[in-house]
């Protein structure tokens, strides 16, 4: 079993960054994959960035790539998303999620556990 508790969102003007942060429990964090998916007001959720369990691999949506970085830290049980120049089409309650299969995955349905989410408002 995994939990998985999300921090850092919050309101930031346009052009604005924010590091959200996901803290997991358990001593398995390491051979998961993990990924950041959001959903926009009134909108389905989507996925927006993924690691490996090793942390060398990454995939990010076309949307934020050069904007937005993921990392891990192993040793820590935490991955992180780096938000920089960001946009009010970013605003979005943004969820971490881990998948036991440790490679890159985009599907919601990949994913084993889901963090509750944290607000992310970008103001123009």
């Amino acid at each position: 079993q995994v939990q998985l508790v999300e921090s850092g969102g919050g309101l930031v003007q346009a052009g604005g960054s924010l590091r959200l942060s996901c803290a997991a429990s358990g001593r398995t964090f390491s051979s998961y994959s993990m990924g950041w998916f959001r959903q926009p007001p009134g909108k389905e959720r989507e996925f927006v960035a993924a690691i490996d369990w090793s942390g060398k691999f990454t995939r990010y949506i076309d949307a934020v790539k050069g904007r937005f970085t993921i990392s891990r830290d192993n040793a820590k049980n935490t991955e992180y998303l780096q938000m920089s120049s960001l946009k009010p089409e970013d605003t979005a309650v943004y969820y971490c999620a881990a998948s036991r299969f440790g490679v890159v995955q985009y599907d919601t349905r990949a994913y084993d556990y889901w963090g509750q989410g944290t607000q992310v408002t970008v103001s123009s």
